[in-house]
């Protein structure tokens, strides 16, 4: 069988944490990803700094008040041979010291099929 050229991107149902629910210790956003992710989007529309990780324990990345992460990890690359968000990985989030009053965090996964 041939080798296809073409890598479909899909999408999986975006994950959200409201803005009352992030604290000062970690809290996922949604659940994990169900595919090997290759680009994910992490957007911080709360009115606040926030941190992310992806134990749940250590520090990973911070992202100030209004402001989003895009992780292009991947996406020139095949099937096979890869660097992927690995499947059943999560994201959370903890506040930086004052507590958000507005919106949430979004995390937006996309994923390859031939």
């Amino acid at each position: 069988m041939a080798a296809s050229l073409c890598i479909r991107m899909l999408y999986e149902p975006q994950r959200s944490l409201a803005f009352g629910s992030i604290g000062a210790g970690y809290m996922g956003v949604g659940t994990a990803v169900d595919h090997p992710i290759r680009q994910f989007l992490v957007q911080n529309l709360t009115d606040v700094p926030l941190q992310f990780s992806f134990d749940g324990i250590n520090d990973h990345f911070a992202i100030p008040a209004g402001g989003f992460y895009l992780n292009d990890i991947m996406s020139n690359a095949s099937l096979s041979k890869a660097f992927f968000l690995s499947q059943g990985d999560r994201l959370y989030v903890k506040t930086m010291g004052a507590a958000p009053t507005i919106y949430g965090v979004y995390f937006t996964t996309m994923y390859g099929r031939e």
